[in-house]
């Protein structure tokens, strides 16, 4: 009996290393620290407001990796320029990226970001069934260059002022009848650095009818036609979603287009009046979006060790309970199981005061689709800035 309890406690002792190779393998692939990293970080997505406090909690936890991070902002669009500088002089002084689909299509296209998977999927085993269903489609779509952080299904929505608004639009083609009658009081912001102004134009060919609502180039006939006729009665174009916000809220604007979580937070934040109200236009259909974390290539080796045990912190229930915020991501979190009780208690607070109670039919009773994908989403923000807002842009 001796004989045969080793035999089988050396096959479970192999059993165990072999499983344990590929693991072994990847953190093996890293130099050994000579001391902890300082960790510089960029958000080009507004991401932070998420996403900073697990980060912290990383270097709190893991003092042995990082000393710090450093945290600095940028639009979505100046991001590409940046990194390409940087990597054209062979040194690279971002670590580590926040992003939305925005900034990571355009360096996608332009090749700046470091493959991961399939390379080091040891250290993330299972995506598929730890992210919930739009946020696994909104991962595939970085091909291994990115991950998902948080993620919600956006809009497209409408924005407005109960007591300005007494008739709201619910197509759109009262839309666009409201906005003509009421020249100047819709506003919405550039799409290559607004999450909701590409949300609503992602989901105007869902509500037009358009031939493929995924081919921005061949197949949005009757959405470019809307857009150049709306842009008739829109004064100007914002390069980012706050001034729409604030716009609505001083008085200026009467409707703007909108997401769940541009609902939300700005309402927590008191930028728009607590009051205001929302809508969907009929026949809509969801746009998912999505935060992403990415490291540009470049990147030390050394650096690139930690930044992946970054991410794979980054997704653990604990930190994703983070994502919740204040509504800016609505709900937010990117896994599955991950329920409002584990927010932190201010988290909840904001939910149950500025949180929608409708918002739960309309995610279950409307389909979720995907955004465009990389190629046709950069396509995209180049024709509307060259055919329809570019000339009334306003920074």
């Amino acid at each position: 009996m001796t004989t045969r309890r080793t035999a089988i406690l050396s096959i479970l002792t192999a059993g165990l290393a072999l499983a344990a190779l590929p693991q072994l393998a990847a953190a093996q692939d890293f130099p050994k620290l000579k001391q902890p990293l300082v960790i510089s970080v960029i958000d080009v997505a507004g991401d932070l407001q998420l996403s900073q406090p697990a980060l912290e909690k990383f270097a709190a936890t893991h003092p042995d990796l990082v000393s710090k991070f450093v945290f600095t902002q940028a639009t979505a669009p100046e991001l590409a320029g940046k990194l390409q500088a940087q990597q054209a002089a062979g040194r690279v002084d971002i670590d580590f990226v926040l992003t939305g689909n925005d900034a990571l299509a355009a360096g996608m296209e332009q090749g700046l970001w470091t493959e991961i998977l399939p390379k080091y999927e040891a250290k993330f085993p299972d995506l598929e069934k730890i992210y919930l269903p739009g946020a696994w489609a909104m991962q595939k779509m970085a091909r291994g260059q990115a991950f998902v952080d948080d993620w919600y299904p956006s809009g497209p929505l409408l924005e407005y002022a109960p007591d300005r608004v007494k008739e709201v639009p619910d197509t759109a083609e009262k839309l666009l009848a409201w906005c003509k009658a009421n020249p100047g009081r819709f506003m919405y912001a550039r799409p290559a650095n607004s999450g909701p102004g590409r949300t609503f134009v992602m989901g105007l060919p869902y509500l037009l009818g358009d031939k493929d609502p995924m081919d921005p180039v061949k197949g949005w006939d009757k959405t470019w036609a809307y857009l150049k006729e709306l842009d008739g009665c829109i004064e100007y174009y914002p390069g980012g979603t706050t001034a729409t916000m604030k716009e609505l809220g001083e008085g200026s604007r009467d409707i703007i287009a909108t997401t769940t979580g541009w609902d939300v937070n700005p309402r927590y934040l008191g930028i728009v009046p607590e009051e205001y109200k929302v809508a969907t236009l009929k026949g809509f259909h969801w746009v998912g979006d999505a935060n992403y974390v990415a490291i540009p290539k470049g990147v030390s080796e050394e650096k690139l060790g930690v930044l992946l045990e970054l991410i794979a912190f980054i997704l653990k229930p604990e930190q994703q309970a983070f994502m919740y915020d204040h509504g800016y991501m609505y709900p937010g979190p990117a896994i599955k199981d991950v329920p409002i009780e584990m927010a932190p208690p201010e988290s909840q607070d904001t939910f149950k005061r500025f949180g929608r109670p409708e918002y739960a039919a309309m995610i279950a009773d409307n389909p979720v689709e995907p955004p465009l994908d990389a190629k046709p989403l950069v396509a995209m923000f180049e024709k509307w800035d060259r055919d329809i807002g570019g000339a009334k842009l306003k920074k």
